[in-house]
C-alpha cells in the first residue's frame, strides 16, 4: 500500500496537501460510503439530527476500520513496526475522514434549520457527486494529458455517487 506523499510541492501548500489526502482510495470510498449512509439513514431515522449522528458515526467507524486494515497491510508488505505502520495507515485513511466531513457540514445546515432537512440531504448528495467528479478529473489529470480520459475519469468516479442518488430516488 502506498501512503500519500505529504512533502512540499508546487502550488498552495494547504490545498495540495488536502488534495493529496483526499485523492486516495480511502477518500473516494469515503464519499461513496457517506452517500450511501445519507440515503439509508435519512429514510430510516425520524430526525435530521439522528441521520447526521448516524452518518458521522459510520464515517468514524469506516475510517478506523480502513486505518486498521492499512496498518496491517503496511506491517505485512513493508515489514515495519506497529507504530510506523499505524502512522502510515492513518495517513492513508485520513482523506476518507477529511472529505467525508464536507457533506456532513451540509447536513448540519439542515439540522440547524439554515436549510430544510430534505434540501440539505439532496445538497449533500449533489456535493458528493461533484466532489467525486472533481477527484476523478484531478487524479486522471495528474497522470494523463488527454481531455477525454480526464472527462472519462470524472464521469466514472462521479457515476458511483450518481448511482447512490438514483437508488435514493427509487427508495423514496
Amino acid at each position: 500500500m502506498t501512503t500519500p506523499d505529504l512533502t512540499e510541492s508546487s502550488g498552495p501548500r494547504a490545498g495540495s496537501r488536502f488534495l493529496e489526502l483526499v485523492s486516495s482510495a480511502g477518500g473516494i470510498y469515503g464519499l461513496i460510503v457517506v452517500s450511501g449512509v445519507i440515503v439509508v439513514t435519512r429514510n430510516l431515522t425520524g430526525s435530521s439530527w439522528e441521520a447526521l449522528l448516524a452518518v458521522v458515526g459510520t464515517l468514524l467507524v469506516f475510517f478506523a476500520a480502513h486505518a486498521y486494515a492499512a496498518t496491517l497491510a503496511e506491517m505485512s508488505h513493508n515489514r515495519i513496526a506497529f507504530a510506523a505502520a499505524l502512522r502510515a495507515g492513518i495517513a492513508e485513511s485520513l482523506g476518507m475522514l477529511l472529505i467525508g466531513l464536507i457533506p456532513v457540514l451540509v447536513l448540519l445546515l439542515g439540522v440547524t434549520g439554515l436549510l430544510r432537512p430534505a434540501d440539505a440531504v439532496w445538497l449533500a448528495l449533489l456535493i458528493d457527486v461533484l466532489l467525486l467528479g472533481f477527484l476523478g478529473w484531478a487524479i486522471t489529470a495528474a497522470r494523463i494529458h488527454s481531455t477525454w480520459a480526464r472527462l472519462g475519469g470524472a464521469l466514472i468516479t462521479a457515476g458511483f455517487g450518481g448511482l447512490i442518488i438514483a437508488l435514493k430516488a427509487l427508495i423514496h
